[in-house]
């Protein structure tokens, strides 16, 4: 449906698809009809200005001729005043002269206006045929326009009235999916209702039937059989049996445990199971129970705490899923029976998960730990490295001292040594100095002794 807007008076109304195409196609066959109108006054206007401008042109010609003659007749009457100023003698002459010219002049003029009357309707007459064969053509062109703008027409009309039926067999299509969508869904929704009537009805037959006491240990024994259904294939490691550790007083109803290969336990979970009768005096709340289940998680050192209870069954918290009561106790759920198996699951899951993690960090502290080892050995061997160049270091100094005070005592030995040569050498300078003269000057003793050697020596 498409809705339209007067303009005089400001009404919305709504046309279907074909009235639409109808108005839109009249609105076009006017406009149409108004721009052919237009463009024949126009072809009008276009050739009555030709005629006017005909006309003018030849009235200007025509005014053009007696104009010439006029100047003509002027130029003669000059002439006729110059000869009667030259003398009376060729008056007449010139008086017969003059009035040939006049007749000469008037007959040209004659000729003119009949030429430019004949030029004119010559021209008037090719005019007339030129928009003779002007509106033919315009004619023709008229209705060639015509034709083809009715042809358009009529492929735009049928191009709408093929998308109009296009779109009502999509609407139609769209309405059929959409009707068998909603059946669908009302199907299933009353298959819901009534499985869920039938759910309430069996539970509410079950708990008239049952005692207190029998209502908790029925669901008990729903949970260890939705258990045992999956032990096998899902937890061939898993133990979950009921609790019958007493400490302090106070147990859990059932306690699950699961290991890895290596037997290092995975994840621990201490449940509850919580039911109560219709016509119970007493109705409990599942708060109620929140603070014995934690204290009997810490008591049998389990990790997780589960609540599993059909109690305050009209509560939308309970009643949506799995329902995180961490922020009163810790690592605590509240579950419907319907997410036992979900719950250990999930937590299995994230403990794995967490194995893994802490494997891996587990590696990384071990990595750690042996890179502190190394850097503490290099630490070690660093110190006393150094302790040790440390010493050595102050026994070479030491060492040194030693070897310069040597060579101090050396030098000094030496310089001793050197000393001495010289003074040896100052002696034996003068011990090869030393003669007998010089022994025996201001000696007598020895120069007599000396004599009689040598007077000895020469008897012999």
């Amino acid at each position: 449906m498409n809705e339209i807007k007067c303009p005089q008076c400001g009404t919305v109304f709504q046309v279907d698809e074909t009235g639409y195409a109808k108005i839109v196609s009249q609105i076009r066959d006017s406009e149409f009809a108004r721009e052919l109108e237009q463009r024949e006054r126009s072809l009008v206007e276009q050739r009555e200005q030709a005629v006017r401008l005909a006309v003018a042109q030849e009235r200007s010609r025509a005014q053009e001729g007696a104009a010439s003659s006029a100047a003509r007749i002027a130029e003669l009457e000059a002439l006729l005043e110059a000869a009667k100023r030259e003398g009376a003698a060729g008056i007449e002459a010139l008086k017969r002269d003059q009035k040939a010219r006049e007749r000469a002049v008037q007959a040209e003029h004659a000729r003119a206006l009949a030429d430019a009357a004949a030029e004119r309707d010559a021209r008037i007459a090719q005019l007339e045929r030129e928009l003779s064969v002007q509106n033919a053509a315009v004619s023709a062109e008229k209705q060639l326009a015509v034709a083809e703008a009715r042809a358009a027409l009529e492929r735009e009309r049928d191009a709408l009235a093929a998308q109009v039926e296009l779109v009502r067999a999509e609407g139609e299509r769209a309405a059929s999916a959409l009707r068998e969508e909603m059946a669908t869904k009302l199907r299933a929704k009353d298959e819901l209702i009534s499985y869920k009537d039938e759910e309430i009805a069996r539970y509410k037959d079950m708990k008239a039937r049952l005692s207190t006491k029998m209502v908790g240990e029925s669901l008990e024994q729903h949970c260890e059989a939705e258990f045992n259904k999956l032990r096998a294939t899902a937890f061939p490691r898993a133990y979950f049996e009921k609790d019958n550790d007493v400490v302090d007083g106070t147990k859990g109803d059932y306690v699950f445990r699961e290991c890895d290969e290596d037997g290092t336990e995975v994840v621990s979970i201490m449940f509850e199971m919580k039911n109560e009768n219709d016509e119970t005096a007493t109705k409990h709340r599942n708060e109620d129970f929140l603070k014995k289940l934690d204290a009997d998680r810490r008591k049998k050192g389990c990790e997780y705490a589960v609540l599993v209870t059909l109690l305050e069954p009209e509560s939308e918290l309970y009643n949506e899923g799995i329902v995180d009561v961490g922020y009163r106790y810790e690592k605590m759920y509240v579950v419907r029976p319907q997410f036992f198996i979900p719950i250990i699951s999930i937590l299995r899951n994230a403990a794995l998960s967490a194995m893994t993690y802490k494997a891996e960090l587990a590696r990384a502290r071990s990595q750690n730990v042996d890179v502190t080892r190394f850097e503490e050995q290099m630490e070690d061997f660093k110190a006393k490295f150094g302790r040790n160049y440390e010493l050595a270091s102050r026994k070479f100094q030491q060492a040194i001292d030693e070897i310069d005070k040597t060579i101090d005592h050396l030098q000094k030995t030496k310089d001793a040594l050197l000393g001495s040569e010289r003074n040896l050498r100052l002696a034996n300078d003068k011990a090869q100095d030393l003669t007998i003269k010089r022994l025996t000057r201001n000696n007598p003793t020895m120069k007599a002794a000396f004599a009689a050697l040598q007077e000895g020596d020469g008897r012999g």
